[in-house]
């Protein structure tokens, strides 16, 4: 698990999968860590180098701010440089999906395939992220974290599986406060709705049925505006990749190994 250097801002990174096979790069949500991707890792190590890394101000990587879509961008391309990859595939989940619209827009000649699950383009509404700012800046990140698991995970899915609820729960809280706030800050700026047509590559677009913080008409926005753009909907809620593990799988390995 090599450490990589961002402009002076150490990157985290975990390598696994196949040695020499396609490259696929997670990204995570805000307020998560690279094991919110471990129902992947096992179903395409056979067949992908699986890339995972702790954006900024999240898990073992630096808080080195200011935080913007296009330094998070930037430090992909790091990662992408540091590892001689020339080109991989990409799938992001909320925040990662957002990374993932203006690497699509400003860097497509490092990427094959898009995947942008249960995220968006734009909030009409920044008081929802200044709110985040002010109750974990005041009262830490536990203050938060059953109205944040509320909307990541459906109650069907809590109740049925606690204790991988208390696990999310608990990465969710040992987020640093400081990178939680930036990232926080970030959102409450986000407006990508012109980088969506200069996305050439083709795009899969994962939208949770029941996810409230991504809505299924956001993700319908993105399928419209981004040429090569087709759109899957999970029975899920925020973190499709963990409630749906299988119909993600398959959706995303499906998509990637298409001709």
């Amino acid at each position: 698990m090599p450490i990589i250097d961002a402009d002076g801002c150490p990157l985290h990174v975990a390598i696994d999968g196949r040695e020499g096979g396609p490259t696929v790069i997670f990204s995570n949500s805000l307020g998560s860590t690279i094991r919110m991707w471990e129902p992947q890792v096992a179903a395409l190590g056979s067949q992908f180098r699986v890339i995972r890394y702790d954006r900024r101000g999240h898990g073992r990587s630096g808080t080195d701010g200011p935080y913007s879509f296009e330094r998070f961008g930037r430090d992909v391309i790091a990662i992408l440089d540091a590892l001689n990859i020339r080109t991989a595939h990409w799938c992001g989940l909320s925040m990662g999906g957002m990374v993932g619209q203006w690497l699509g827009a400003n860097a497509a000649e490092r990427f094959d395939r898009i995947v942008l699950a249960n995220t968006t383009c734009h909030f009409a509404d920044p008081a929802r992220f200044q709110d985040r700012v002010r109750a974990v800046t005041e009262n830490g990140m536990a203050s938060i974290a059953d109205s944040v698991m509320a909307s990541w995970l459906t109650k069907d899915f809590r109740e049925r599986e606690p204790g991988i609820t208390e696990e999310i729960r608990r990465m969710f809280i040992a987020t640093p406060v400081e990178g939680y706030a930036g990232c926080c800050e970030a959102l409450s700026r986000l407006d990508q709705r012109d980088l969506l047509p200069r996305i050439s590559r083709p795009v899969l677009i994962i939208a949770g049925r029941h996810d409230t913080s991504t809505t299924v008409e956001q993700a319908e926005f993105m399928r419209k505006a981004i040429p090569k753009a087709s759109m899957t909907l999970l029975d899920a809620a925020h973190l499709s990749n963990v409630e749906q593990p299988y119909a993600f799988n398959d959706a995303l390995i499906g998509f990637l190994t298409q001709r």
